[in-house]
């Protein structure tokens, strides 16, 4: 089965928002696998200068499977209050930032990635004026497994973590949803048609 999609439906004409470069929004649950997805993506754009992958700005320890700047919790409230970050938002116990400079990069009309958290769509679809939101997940099972098999103590109780629902609006639904169960290949085909392609392509 495929689907046609329209990104160009989701542009957004008013001279007050950020434009005329595409924001990529990639949102999930935990264990969904986005930073695999994410990863695979940055590797094939690796020679398009057009295309940004923001690095985010953490408040928890680093960890090897993700590219985040990590910071204390007072450097990442002082870089809010001098406006550093375009986007920032808490989950977990832990603050995330996107950095203001992918506001510069959409200006310049390049397409920008970020893993975000599904509660800041709304605000981001306010801001920049060409959003396209991807969902990616899988069933709770594997999120399950992915969670314990990461071992990583800052992500606290997968209960919890697998528990977690986000109240959405009409705003915040995903334009492409991606199951990424199995070899992530497919996931990783299905986010590039989304970075590639600004207008209509088909999602497999």
């Amino acid at each position: 089965m495929s689907w046609l999609v329209d990104l160009r439906r989701y542009a957004r004409n008013s001279p007050n928002l950020v434009g005329p470069g595409r924001l990529i929004l990639v949102v999930g649950p935990s264990g969904a696998g986005k930073d695999t997805l994410i990863d695979g993506a940055r590797r094939a754009c690796a020679s398009d200068s057009t295309v940004v992958f923001a690095r985010r700005v953490i408040t928890r320890p680093a960890s090897s499977a993700e590219d985040n700047a990590t910071v204390s919790e007072q450097s990442f409230n002082q870089s809010v209050a001098e406006g550093a970050f375009a986007m920032w938002w808490d989950a977990h116990g832990h603050r995330y930032g996107i950095p203001a400079a992918i506001d510069e990069d959409i200006r310049k009309g390049r397409t920008v990635i970020c893993n975000v958290s599904r509660t800041i769509v709304g605000l981001a679809r306010k801001r920049f004026a060409s959003v396209v939101v991807v969902l990616v997940t899988a069933p709770k099972p594997i999120l399950q497994a992915r969670l314990a098999s990461r071992l990583r103590t800052s992500d606290g109780d997968i209960g919890i973590r697998i528990g977690r629902t986000v109240e959405l609006t009409s705003v915040d639904l995903p334009d492409i949803v991606i199951q990424n169960v199995g070899s992530p290949d497919s996931g990783i085909r299905r986010l590039l048609n989304a970075v590639r392609d600004p207008g209509i392509f088909v999602v497999y």
